[in-house]
């Protein structure tokens, strides 16, 4: 398969962006993927970039965007931190994506045992570590159940769940709050901002 080209890039609609994805990660479940010529993509991607989407996702080793979403060279943005929090810089890095590179969908992705979600409801103290989980956080106090402060840990892994999924919906949240570029750009139906949790034991992506 080649990789994107400005032709197949514009193409996309944010919709049929969100349904190639949907597809691909159906492929990756069903051990369908396709079958690329990655170094033949290095070269078709050697004098520019065409991706049409940008996802947002955990740094987590088990959540490689471009595999869980059998994605080649070239066709996908992936922005990684722990926990798939926004702050100016990966705003700054989405709006590029999508506002100078073309892109038509921003997918936050989270996923099911998510560390810094277990940090954050931990809350877990260490070094920078410290004001990263601060920016998960509101999502654990968004979580209202249990009430029981004892239930509300890592060791409740439907807690956990709860506050991941409400996690990539506040991310979203932010995302529009922040970025003006990416607001007005959904708005006039030039992309599309969505929320999937990934899960870890099947492979399978939950699309919000």
């Amino acid at each position: 398969m080649k990789a994107q080209t400005l032709e197949t890039q514009s193409a996309y609609t944010p919709h049929s962006a969100i349904e190639a994805l949907k597809e691909g990660n159906s492929r990756f479940v069903s051990k369908n993927q396709v079958n690329r010529d990655l170094l033949g993509q290095v070269s078709d991607t050697a004098g520019g970039q065409y991706p049409f989407a940008v996802i947002l996702s955990c740094i987590d080793s088990r959540v490689p965007a471009e595999i869980v979403f059998d994605q080649g060279i070239g066709d996908i943005f992936s922005a990684r931190v722990a926990g798939n929090i926004v702050n100016e810089d990966l705003l700054g890095s989405i709006e590029y994506g999508c506002k100078v590179a073309g892109s038509k969908a921003v997918i936050v992705l989270g996923h099911t045992a998510c560390g810094a979600v277990k940090g954050a409801c931990d809350d877990v103290k260490l070094g920078n570590i410290t004001p990263l989980l601060a920016k998960i956080k509101p999502a654990v106090k968004a979580v209202k159940t249990p009430v029981d402060k004892a239930e509300r840990t890592s060791a409740n892994k439907q807690f956990v769940q709860d506050v991941v999924y409400k996690n990539v919906r506040m991310t979203m949240d932010e995302m529009r709050a922040n970025s003006q570029v990416l607001t007005d750009m959904e708005n006039e139906k030039e992309i599309v901002i969505v929320g999937a949790v990934y899960d870890v034991s099947s492979g399978k992506v939950d699309f919000l």
